[in-house]
């Protein structure tokens, strides 16, 4: 079993391990940030539907590096505004894109 020395089993360790440290997505982020991303999409959501003066608006959610982008239709220019309130008080939002249409 001993074929091979310590050298060659530290170099394979090694090679794996940047390996590991080198994974990302196509579009350069980590699995961390991947990670992060899903939760404040998933938090800009509760937090939306939980509000009783958004209720029966669609509003969806994407989060990408901590930029929430927010779109679909509202009855008022006040529910855009508390929608982009709510996703700016969510931790780890960097910045708000709300491109919701106002319904006419």
């Amino acid at each position: 079993m001993k074929r091979f020395g310590r050298g060659f089993t530290a170099a394979l360790v090694l090679i794996f391990l940047m390996g590991l440290v080198a994974c990302s997505t196509p579009a350069g982020r980590s699995a961390g940030s991947v990670i992060d991303d899903g939760t404040i999409t998933s938090k800009v959501k509760t937090k939306l539907l939980a509000d009783d003066r958004l209720s029966g608006i669609a509003i969806s959610v994407d989060t990408f590096k901590g930029e929430v982008t927010l779109s679909g239709g509202a009855n008022t220019a006040e529910q855009k505004q508390l929608a982009t309130e709510i996703a700016q008080s969510v931790k780890g939002v960097r910045g708000v894109n709300n491109v919701i249409i106002l319904k006419k």
